[in-house]
């Protein structure tokens, strides 16, 4: 799911929204008449799941409404009455407040689900604040402990987790003691792709997931973000990630969206674990000539088969060099969404004019 709009596929199946039972009571006359004009059909979670798709053949949704009535818990249930989830594979778990997010605990719909991990059997791949930034900007999702559903669903293959600032919940405890929360160290044989998306990581994060024990992890990304944002994580903070001790089949490295990527670019122009890769990825941030410098100088990257620069402010001319010395070799090397500087970010003293992809 792009961070922008929402998707129509995700882990390979089309994405299937739950619907809610509409109660004609709570109607209003315009939304009476267009539903009894539909047959007036779904009035209960049993109608609903009587007319929804088979449960293994789509990606299955769940958000609840800001400003609407109905609790992401009593939609869960309804989910959890209406379909066959020992069939669900795929689960997405959008907007879990009925007003700001920030009015509930962080790790909501993370608890609610793993109440029912018994009924999802068959669950290998998550999505966890499959929020699009047309209904609420990443750094408004509150950020929680997605630890959890490792420890509840040790046959999950797939954990994206989208999140950004700490918020403290009216009248409770933010998860995680200090509000960094994220995650621990855990174990977990079976996670291949692991994703953390946000405008700004907490600096433990690196070292958590390099301490972590996955031993068939193959497909990392982390999005670093921006200070502003909350993005705390140095380059010294990835040091032990970079080593990928712990990481013995991982083959895809993103490290991504950074305002520092020239500086993460020279880290791993160096970095034991870039032998082991497949495909590199340092899109979505400030990449320049000295990050692509470092990499051209750095050990070889002719051994991968692709090479993510997307999204850079990097020369013509180092555009071509990138082209001659790696390119050449037959790396999928992709140098698209070249961007301008917002030169009034320069005349006001606030940087140099470049900027992430995603932040706020």
């Amino acid at each position: 799911m792009a961070i922008w709009q929402y998707g129509d596929t995700w882990a390979g199946l089309p994405v299937h929204w739950l619907a809610r039972p509409h109660d004609p009571a709570r109607m209003t006359p315009q939304e009476r008449n267009i539903w009894e004009l539909g047959g007036g059909q779904q009035s209960t979670w049993a109608e609903v799941g009587a007319a929804a798709p088979d449960a293994a053949e789509v990606a299955w949704a769940l958000s609840v409404t800001y400003a609407r009535d109905l609790p992401f818990a009593d939609l869960f249930a309804g989910f959890v009455e209406a379909v066959d989830t020992t069939r669900v594979r795929v689960l997405l778990l959008g907007y879990w407040a009925t007003g700001l997010l920030s009015e509930e605990p962080p790790d909501h719909a993370i608890r609610v689900l793993c109440a029912h991990a018994d009924r999802f059997p068959a669950l290998r791949s998550l999505f966890v604040g499959a929020i699009a930034s047309e209904e609420h900007e990443i750094s408004w999702i509150p950020r929680g402990d997605v630890t959890p559903v490792l420890e509840a669903f040790p046959q999950l293959e797939e954990l994206t987790y989208r999140f950004g600032q700490p918020v403290r919940p009216r009248g409770g405890a933010q998860v995680g003691g200090d509000g960094t929360g994220v995650l621990r160290p855990v174990r977990h044989a079976r996670l291949r792709r692991l994703t953390l998306e946000t405008g700004g990581l907490p600096a433990h994060v690196p070292a958590v997931v390099a301490a972590c024990d996955f031993p068939a992890l193959e497909h990392l990304d982390l999005w670093l973000g921006v200070s502003f944002y909350g993005g705390e994580t140095t380059v010294d903070d990835l040091t032990d990630l970079l080593a990928a001790r712990n990481l013995p089949r991982l083959r895809h490295l993103g490290l991504m969206n950074s305002e520092m990527q020239d500086e993460v670019a020279a880290a791993v122009a160096g970095a034991p674990v870039v032998a082991q890769l497949e495909s590199l990825d340092l899109s979505m941030g400030s990449l320049g000539d000295a990050g692509a410098e470092a990499l051209l100088a750095g050990q070889p990257l002719t051994h991968l088969r692709k090479l993510s620069l997307r999204h850079h402010f990097i020369s013509d001319a180092m555009r071509t060099r990138l082209d001659a010395q790696i390119a050449s070799a037959g790396v999928d090397i992709d140098l698209s969404d070249a961007m301008d500087l917002y030169e009034w970010l320069i005349a006001d003293g606030a940087g140099d004019g470049r900027y992430v992809e995603v932040s706020e």
